[in-house]
């Protein structure tokens, strides 16, 4: 009885311990299929969209900002972004938009420096299957040539500086209002609109005459200079060919910083001169609350998350809007300055 009792006792210590090996082997091999796996996966990551930027260059805050918003929501959506910038030259958008073919990107987007000769790299793009973006900037081209325009409303943008003007004005019993208008970079469709908008407002009121416009490419540097020259052919007074300068207009914060930077070195007061700018950099906030400026028509810069999302989009072979705009406000004198948040450009 004590060696049957032992046999069985051996027996069952002897199984259990052929349940803990059979349960070790289970647990190992799945162990390691879970590492092969983990490690198959390592080594085959998931495909990222590809997008081919071209901007236009780094002329202003506002450029710097626009570029750091797209830089930004690329990273943010895991989209690898191939950057150009094209240094102010349309050869050199035209050279960076053939390389995004070659290189058969997913999208391709760009700011256009100016509208027109863009025909026949978008056929190029289109007959590579490649969609296009045109972004900030638009151009004239067969629209069947891209998918679609993401940016701002430069015609609407005029038209909300001129009708500031018209309504600081609509009190003022002068029978005249010179203006001289400080004009962005020649054929650029933003320029284009500024003007037009702002013009489609005043035109049918004789008072408002624009006595001189120059293109001043969008620059601070030919703000000044432009601001400069009027000065020193006006003897220091803010005057155009013998007539005083009631409003000024410029198309973009980086000229209207030129023109401010000419009046300060040369210590001409301009209080009695309406100044309307776009873009709402923060600089030019500050010359606002500070009583340099009296309106400020915003061109909102951060379109790099709605960019992202249009690429999305249209790499999973949706179709994307033709047209879509940012939203912008516009900053008066009469605003409250304390509800005013940091710009961030």
């Amino acid at each position: 009885m004590k060696h049957s009792t032992k046999v069985i006792l051996i027996s069952g210590f002897s199984l259990i311990l052929v349940i803990l090996a059979v349960f070790l082997f289970i647990k190992i091999r799945g162990n390691t299929a879970n590492i092969f796996d983990r490690q198959k996966n390592e080594e085959i990551p998931s495909e990222r969209l590809i997008l081919g930027f071209s901007q236009i260059g780094s002329e202003s805050a506002w450029r710097t900002r626009n570029t750091q918003s797209i830089i930004e929501a690329a990273e943010a959506k895991n989209i690898q972004l191939i950057f150009d910038d094209a240094q102010q030259k349309q050869e050199n958008q035209l050279k960076a938009i053939r390389s995004f073919i070659v290189y058969q990107v997913d999208v391709i987007a760009f700011v256009p420096i100016v509208e027109d000769g863009w025909d026949n790299v978008l056929q190029e793009a289109k007959d590579a299957g490649i969609p296009v973006i045109i972004v900030d900037r638009q151009i004239k081209a067969d629209p069947s040539l891209y998918a679609g325009f993401l940016g701002e409303n430069g015609f609407e943008e005029g038209r909300s500086a001129a009708k500031f003007l018209v309504e600081k004005c609509a009190k003022d019993n002068r029978y005249r209002i010179n203006i001289v208008e400080f004009s962005g970079t020649e054929n650029s469709s933003v320029a284009t609109g500024r003007a037009e908008g702002f013009r489609s407002v005043i035109k049918d009121d004789p008072r408002y005459n624009i006595i001189y416009s120059e293109d001043g490419d969008f620059l601070r540097s030919r703000g000044k200079e432009i601001m400069d020259k009027i000065l020193v052919e006006s003897k220091g007074q803010l005057m155009y060919k013998g007539h005083k300068i009631d409003a000024i207009y410029s198309h973009n914060d980086s000229m209207t910083l030129g023109l401010l930077d000419s009046l300060k070195q040369k210590q001409v007061p301009a209080n009695d001169t309406i100044i309307i700018s776009i873009d709402a950099e923060q600089k030019s906030i500050d010359a606002l609350t500070q009583g340099k400026l009296n309106c400020v028509v915003e061109c909102n810069p951060n379109l790099g998350p709605i960019l992202m999302e249009l690429v999305k989009q249209i790499a999973s072979g949706k179709e994307i809007p033709k047209v879509t705009y940012m939203h912008e406000s516009v900053f008066t004198e009469n605003d409250d300055f304390s509800l005013y948040k940091p710009r961030g450009y």
